[in-house]
């Protein structure tokens, strides 16, 4: 079968919601997309991860799917680079394990680069907050603007969220830049955007629906000053040209 699409779902300790999402992908993909594949990728859990989406997609067996597991946490860029370098598919999108962004958005994001219309879609949950059905605690939330207007001024980016777990790539126009990229952690969304639009691709940030979900991994404390740094990180590998295609 000719692989259009693969799904990434990087998990890190998810036993408890990944079950319910895998299967409502695997009832999305046998209706909608039944060339797709679905690769997990359990980030080094600590917990029955990798358990739960094996039993899950075991019971799938009309659908393409694979978990991929290694034993030491690396981070969620880590993980979603594992799969997109093992994924088969002609488009590569990656969902949070929460599922925070239906899956039934997809199309928003596929299509398009399907259609050769971009090379990567981004979703937004800043472009129509009339999606965003249960919005995050206002601390959370506020600080993420203030974390996407840094973004823009440090790194140049035109986009408004830059962090919704709901992405797509053209493989054929971004695998050769996986190699480039050396953020492991929560600002690698911004390193992949990044050397995207530095090496010309066609990004399109588009809204989707959205859905706060207890249990993130995200601190806006712990994390706040590791990712600025990241962003500083990105920028100064940038203007040394390391994001240059070969």
């Amino acid at each position: 079968m000719d692989r259009t699409l693969s799904i990434v779902i990087p998990a890190y300790n998810e036993e408890d919601r990944l079950g319910a999402t895998l299967e409502k992908i695997c009832a999305y993909v046998r209706e909608s997309r039944p060339e797709a594949e679905i690769l997990v990728v359990d980030d080094g859990s600590s917990d029955k991860t990798a358990e739960v989406a094996n039993a899950v997609l075991a019971d799938c067996t009309d659908v393409a799917s694979r978990v991929i597991r290694y034993e030491e946490n690396r981070g969620k860029g880590f993980a979603v680079r594992t799969g997109f370098l093992e994924c088969e598919g002609k488009v590569a999108l990656f969902s949070d394990a929460d599922l925070s962004t239906p899956i039934t958005e997809l199309p928003k994001l596929v299509d398009p680069i399907l259609e050769d219309r971009y090379d990567v879609c981004l979703g937004s949950r800043a472009l129509d907050r009339e999606l965003i059905g249960v919005h995050q605690p206002w601390r959370r939330e506020q600080g993420g603007k203030v974390f996407n207007l840094l973004v823009r001024t440090l790194t140049g980016l035109p986009f408004w969220d830059t962090q919704c777990g709901f992405k797509a790539f053209s493989m054929e126009k971004f695998r050769p830049l996986l190699d480039k990229m050396t953020i492991d952690r929560f600002g690698f969304d911004v390193e992949f955007l990044y050397a995207a639009h530095h090496n010309g691709l066609r990004l399109k940030e588009i809204p989707v629906r959205w859905d706060h979900c207890e249990g993130t991994k995200v601190s806006i404390f712990r994390d706040s000053f590791r990712m600025v740094g990241e962003i500083r990180e990105i920028r100064k590998r940038g203007r040394k040209g390391l994001y240059n295609a070969q």
